[in-house]
């Protein structure tokens, strides 16, 4: 008892936090409609200060810090998501596989549209996913469906169930991650605090945990591909950067950048061992006319979805003002094009050879891809948020903050709208770039100055 009054006389400050922290995880779970701006606003910014202070006060803890992290994540369990509507998709998913139908050869809009319910409770998934959703072919890989379909097959007919199974397998890969990224700053001499600036942030707590979005397990086989490749475990560390591709098509992009860390004939042998295993996953799926579906919906990302851009925005404009019209499967592609030259190079040109230059190249390619993409929806940032914690640059972390203004873009005063605010991702996108210029490079060649100046004088 002495020891943990003491213990909490240590601590008073930041298990106070901690506490008011819970309440408006709570407030944000179960008692926030998704058009109260203001309090969705206050909520964040409020919640996004105690993390700061809570891991300031605490970081030298890092048993408290987990077991805070443990519990932010808890508040969560029993709730539905309102900010996304994804999860509905998912189940869908799950619930078709389970019923024998490939969900890559059938929209929901094709069943419901015919009156035909194929699955328990399709009525009401298909309200609940949207329009938007119901009327496209899945667009997600096969680990990520074997998630939909465990989550399927544990609940029953229960939605809720589904949701919480759901939220198991995110919140499980979230501590692998804390396990893994832990072990790899280790290894890096870096501090292992660092690793709950992505743990402990609400935007992961409330994009993961409470929406349900899958980077975080994308995010998990990343960071222990990493670390086994560290250790020069290369053929087992691509094993599992095919299953980070099976859950999220994205760490393709970062394939180029690993020849440098590998040379030739270990390079060859990892993108082998890549293909073949992400072929093996999909292979249960396969036809002609899956290879045909998911191209297309893949291409949506480049030829029709816009959401949260910001150089394509401008490029959009000009493009206006020239054809006058909406050139985005031109602008779509160029800028893909754009990206993937931008990663040859520097898998060529930049020095990648240690780990930590490694990272922060897949930080700057991730980087540009987003700045440059038509869509970028806010649980994207999380990859970023996680690269970060391994490198200097912290232009991630204020974006994790400032992207909840992306949710006040697109609605309207008493109702959701599909048009955007342009004055509020002008404000997002503004801080973002702010930060990121001087980290890149003002603040270096600031730096370079003082140094060039002290030897002077």
């Amino acid at each position: 008892m002495v020891f943990n009054m003491a213990y909490l006389r240590l601590y008073k400050t930041p298990l106070i936090l901690v506490i008011i922290s819970l309440l408006f995880y709570w407030s944000f779970a179960y008692d926030l409609h998704r058009t109260d701006y203001i309090k969705l606003l206050s909520l964040y910014t409020a919640l996004f200060f105690l993390f700061y202070k809570v891991l300031q006060l605490t970081k030298h803890n890092l048993k408290l810090l987990t077991w805070i992290a443990f519990g932010f994540r808890a508040i969560f369990i029993l709730s539905i998501p309102n900010l996304s509507q994804d999860f509905y998709r998912f189940i869908w998913d799950g619930r078709m596989i389970l019923e024998g139908v490939n969900p890559y050869l059938y929209t929901p809009k094709s069943f419901i549209s015919n009156a035909e319910f194929p699955i328990a409770q399709a009525q009401e998934l298909y309200n609940g996913m949207g329009s938007l959703s119901a009327g496209h072919y899945t667009n997600y890989p096969p680990l990520n469906q074997l998630c939909f379909i465990i989550a399927s097959a544990f609940s029953g007919k229960s939605i809720l169930g589904s949701i919480v199974v759901l939220r198991l397998i995110i919140v499980a890969a979230d501590f692998g991650t804390l396990y893994f990224g832990k072990k790899l700053l280790d290894k890096l001499k870096l501090p292992a605090h660092h690793i709950f600036w992505y743990i402990l942030n609400p935007f992961i707590i409330i994009e993961l945990t409470w929406n349900l979005h899958f980077e975080g397990v994308m995010i998990f086989f990343l960071i222990l591909s990493l670390s086994l490749l560290y250790d020069n475990k290369w053929k087992l560390a691509a094993i599992v950067f095919a299953c980070a591709v099976s859950i999220k098509l994205i760490p393709l992009l970062f394939l180029p950048l690993l020849f440098q860390k590998l040379g030739w004939k270990k390079s060859i042998g990892f993108y082998t061992i890549v293909g073949l295993v992400t072929i093996l996953l999909f292979a249960p799926f396969y036809s002609s006319q899956f290879i045909s579906n998911y191209a297309a919906t893949v291409a949506l990302w480049f030829h029709n979805f816009e959401f949260n851009a910001s150089l394509y925005y401008i490029a959009r404009e000009i493009g206006y003002w020239f054809r006058g019209y909406n050139e985005i499967a031109i602008i779509g592609i160029s800028t893909a094009i754009i990206v993937l030259l931008f990663v040859v190079v520097m898998s060529l040109f930049r020095k990648n050879k240690s780990m930590i230059q490694l990272i922060s190249a897949m930080l700057f390619a991730l980087s540009l891809y987003y700045f440059t993409a038509t869509t970028v929806h806010p649980w994207y940032i999380a990859t970023l948020l996680i690269f970060s914690v391994f490198t200097k640059y912290k232009f991630p972390l204020v974006w994790s903050f400032v992207i909840i203004l992306s949710y006040l873009s697109y609605l309207q005063i008493g109702k959701a709208d599909k048009s955007e605010n342009l004055w509020i991702i002008a404000l997002e996108y503004i801080v973002v770039f702010g930060v990121f210029i001087w980290e890149v490079w003002l603040k270096r060649n600031h730096n370079n100055h003082n140094i060039k100046t002290h030897l002077h004088s």
